[in-house]
């Protein structure tokens, strides 16, 4: 077990917070489950027929699926119907006694229908911090409309730059708009924790899946805007810098990043062809750009020639930074995943989980149990006069 795992954990910073989710799907529930690894009391609102993520799969464990597993964990589940006056009248309660935080991403609208918006609550309750999370943003023409993470990576520019040139688009495989809109949540959160402080005012903070799409293309936004050039799509490389991207070897694939004129040296040199660095075509990061096709198809033929294991080892000695293509289980089961212990026991649990991508004095936060059961809490929460003692 690594170093990391095995120091005991001390009071989580989020320790004392209670927030109230009223998410379903991934952006808030990944937003919340952050929150909860990192100390705070994570009470999700879910409806009679609980979280639609429940049912995504196969494959399921431990009574759910295992995107739901993934994404809700530490919390507590409280089902309540927020169509009939009692529950709603009960979830008020709720929040204006313990809520710190209210995290919602219903579909637009809802809430305030519902007379639980931000508006309303914290006319009540005006240290509430409030995250709405939701498709378009705040304000303008879409800000009613529906969202999901392949919609806005289609809408936000990302596939358009993503697969090799010729190629239908293709979505990147992981939720990253979903994921990414969770961690501005929470970082928009934590933020107005600290005003609030100072302050004793809440307010609100809004994030979007659009939002988010529209951050991860700073650098193709400001590429465009200094070229005027349309952003292409370069499979496994990166615009404005050769070479940067993964080759076929023998036996898989190996990314190498020879991103500055001495990492080319080096590469050339490895690769048997320590001309090129005085090849008028390939002497500046500008002339390789220029030539890219040219020096790809050269460094291919070369790196077919041996394997992965061999191009590792030669690039490693030369100090240029590579690394494998792996598959999930490859990288599962590394040794850097292990003694980073990233991959964690979870109480409860049948199996381990990612664990938060991050350390407090060399310990990461331990997740405290597994996903709820739909309804574990209700009682104990929402309608603690109906618990029998």
């Amino acid at each position: 077990m690594s170093s990391t795992a095995s120091k005991p954990s001390s009071a989580l910073p989020l320790q004392g917070i209670v927030v109230i989710e009223l998410g379903h799907s991934v952006a808030a529930p990944f937003a919340g489950q952050v929150l909860a690894d990192l100390g705070a009391e994570v009470i999700k609102i879910e409806k009679p027929d609980g979280d639609d993520a429940r049912k995504w799969g196969p494959p399921f464990v431990d009574g759910a699926s295992a995107t739901f597993q993934a994404l809700n964990r530490s919390k507590r589940s409280v089902v309540a119907n927020l169509r009939d006056v009692g529950d709603r009248e009960a979830l008020l309660g709720l929040i204006l006694e313990r809520a710190d935080v209210v995290l919602q991403n219903l579909r637009p609208g809802q809430v305030d229908a519902l007379s639980l918006g931000s508006e309303a609550l914290l006319r009540l309750k005006p240290s509430l911090i409030y995250c709405n999370l939701g498709a378009f943003g705040a304000r303008g023409p879409l800000a009613g409309h529906a969202g999901y993470d392949p919609l806005m990576q289609a809408f936000g520019g990302i596939m358009s730059v993503v697969g090799e040139e010729g190629w239908p688009s293709v979505r990147v495989g992981p939720s990253i708009i979903d994921i990414g809109t969770g961690m501005w949540a929470v970082i928009g959160i934590q933020s107005a924790l600290l005003k609030r402080n100072a302050t004793g005012a809440g307010g609100v903070v809004d994030v979007s899946l659009f939002e988010t799409a529209a951050a991860w293309m700073t650098m193709p936004a400001a590429q465009y805007l200094a070229s005027g050039e349309m952003p292409r799509k370069v499979g496994s490389g990166q615009v404005g810098i050769v070479p940067y991207r993964a080759y076929r070897t023998s036996d898989g694939e190996l990314v190498v990043a020879a991103g500055n004129n001495k990492l080319f040296a080096g590469l050339s040199q490895v690769l048997g062809h320590p001309e090129w660095v005085t090849d008028a075509r390939f002497a500046t990061n500008p002339d390789r750009v220029r030539h890219a096709a040219e020096l790809y198809a050269l460094i291919e033929e070369r790196m077919s020639m041996q394997s992965t294991a061999h191009w590792m080892a030669r690039l490693e000695a030369e100090g240029v930074p590579n690394a494998p293509v792996q598959n999930v289980q490859q990288m599962l089961d590394h040794e850097q995943t292990r003694e980073l212990g990233i991959l964690q026991e979870v109480p409860g649990a049948s199996i381990p989980l990612i664990g938060l991508p991050l350390s407090f004095d060399g310990a990461r936060p331990q997740s405290r149990a597994a996903s709820p059961a739909l309804g574990a809490d209700t009682n104990h929460i929402l309608h603690p006069t109906s618990v029998v003692s």
